[in-house]
């Protein structure tokens, strides 16, 4: 299993397909100088799912106000945005 960085996150999102759902996302992480490393999304019928690799570690925002900020974000676009610890995820779903 590759090594983790406790500053990198994975972020879910999902809800109906809409314009703007990407851009939201990215402005609060660009806002709070947060690091996206990888990025997929995809779209079945009106379903939007993204799924994004970030780090944190050049981020004056701490986990939780992230968190706040991302849900608050989420919700004014219409989905539904989860976010949890490299770590944590890899924890979760390993085999």
């Amino acid at each position: 299993m590759a090594q983790t960085d406790s500053h990198r996150i994975v972020i879910t999102v999902l809800g109906k397909n809409r314009a703007g759902i990407v851009a939201a996302i990215s402005k609060i992480l660009g806002e709070a100088n947060v690091d996206i490393r990888d990025i997929t999304q995809s779209i079945i019928e009106d379903i939007f799912t993204m799924t994004m690799l970030a780090d944190m570690s050049e981020s004056p925002t701490d986990f939780t106000a992230l968190q706040e900020a991302l849900a608050a974000g989420g919700e004014a676009v219409g989905v539904t945005v989860t976010i949890q610890r490299e770590d944590v995820f890899n924890f979760m779903y390993r085999l």
